[in-house]
């Protein structure tokens, strides 16, 4: 009998044992790393092709986070807003409530959540690129970045893009009368809506998703967007004129569900963050690089290419200026109103 009890004993603390060895070494199927950190895979969303600027950035991230981590956080890029179902407001509030992990959208598109990210695309705010790079890491970057925790969102941080040019099917454009009567597709927000109108433009909001086919059967005449996105999507097939106008301004932003970001260690946190902030330098010099090189393919594909003009693009810059009062309506915030136009050197 004591035999018996012994070996019951002994069996009973050996399953003890095992189990708590089992859940040391992540009983969710995650495992843990070396250092202590469960290993964790993350599925991040962009909303254009794998040879688009945004999406060779994001895989590039990717590899980034996975090397920092020592493999602790994989990251799993889809494109073409599969995972949305290529609506960009639906892509966010599934990102809010936790259904997407990681997403990587326009600026733009944040501001039909969040008025205030108009301000970034009022139609010429900024004198360049470098301008524009530093609002992005400046304060007013950071409250519209820190503004998205209200839509269960942790803002990772911003990723820039190249400035918007117009492509169409009509005619080279050298002045807004040459907009006139134009079928544009715009974004769904009212800031674009209001400058092309301005311009005698018919402006279409549609989603991304449906532009190529409204440009293949006539339905639009044209659209604007950064070069990159004309290349990638095929726009020359179905546009024959490009002009570079640099009319607006759009970032991205590397946004993560904040239970998620919640739930890892301040070193993995800490991981994404440094990891957003280099590949912020990474995709500037990549655009940058990539800029004349996209033109000149576009151009080998067909399409007739005009840049504006310092005078040209002056006729476009009022056109602008003239809608600052509906842009401040717009934005629903006239102290940040001031704010952005203080910063850049344009106050009312």
């Amino acid at each position: 009998m004591k035999k018996f009890l012994t070996t019951g004993l002994f069996v009973c603390l050996f399953v003890v044992l095992v189990a708590c060895g089992d859940a040391e070494s992540g009983g969710d199927g995650t495992g843990d790393s070396d250092n202590g950190d469960s290993k964790v895979t993350f599925n991040l969303s962009t909303p254009d092709p794998d040879s688009s600027s945004i999406t060779v950035a994001a895989k590039e991230f990717a590899e980034v986070v996975s090397e920092k981590s020592g493999g602790t956080i994989q990251i799993n890029v889809h494109a073409n807003g599969t995972l949305y179902g290529a609506d960009p407001s639906a892509g966010i509030r599934q990102l809010g409530e936790g259904s997407i992990d990681m997403l990587v959208l326009s600026t733009s598109l944040y501001a039909n959540f969040k008025p205030e990210f108009s301000a970034i695309s009022i139609p010429y705010l900024f004198d360049d690129s470098d301008q524009f790079f530093s609002f992005l890491n400046g304060e007013p970057g950071d409250k519209l970045i820190e503004s998205i925790s209200d839509l269960g969102i942790k803002g990772l941080g911003y990723w820039t893009r190249d400035f918007r040019q117009i492509t169409n099917s009509r005619n080279p454009i050298y002045e807004p009368e040459d907009l006139r009567g134009l079928r544009l597709r715009v974004p769904n927000n009212p800031l674009w809506v209001e400058f092309f109108k301005g311009t005698g433009a018919v402006t279409t909001p549609m989603d991304f998703g449906e532009v190529y086919n409204a440009m293949q059967l006539g339905t639009i005449d044209g659209q604007e967007n950064p070069v990159d996105v004309a290349l990638a999507t095929k726009f020359y097939e179905v546009n024959d004129y490009l002009t570079i106008s640099n009319h607006m301004a759009d970032g991205w932003i590397v946004g993560i569900n904040d239970d998620k970001f919640n739930s890892l260690s301040s070193e993995q946190q800490q991981i994404l963050l440094d990891a957003t902030k280099e590949l912020q330098s990474w995709k500037w010099d990549y655009d940058q690089g990539q800029f004349q090189t996209t033109v000149d393919t576009l151009v080998s594909e067909g399409m007739e290419v005009n840049e504006l003009t310092p005078e040209q693009q002056q006729l476009f810059v009022e056109v602008s200026m003239e809608a600052y009062p509906k842009f401040k309506e717009l934005i629903k915030n006239d102290e940040f109103f001031a704010e952005v136009l203080e910063f850049v050197g344009k106050s009312e």
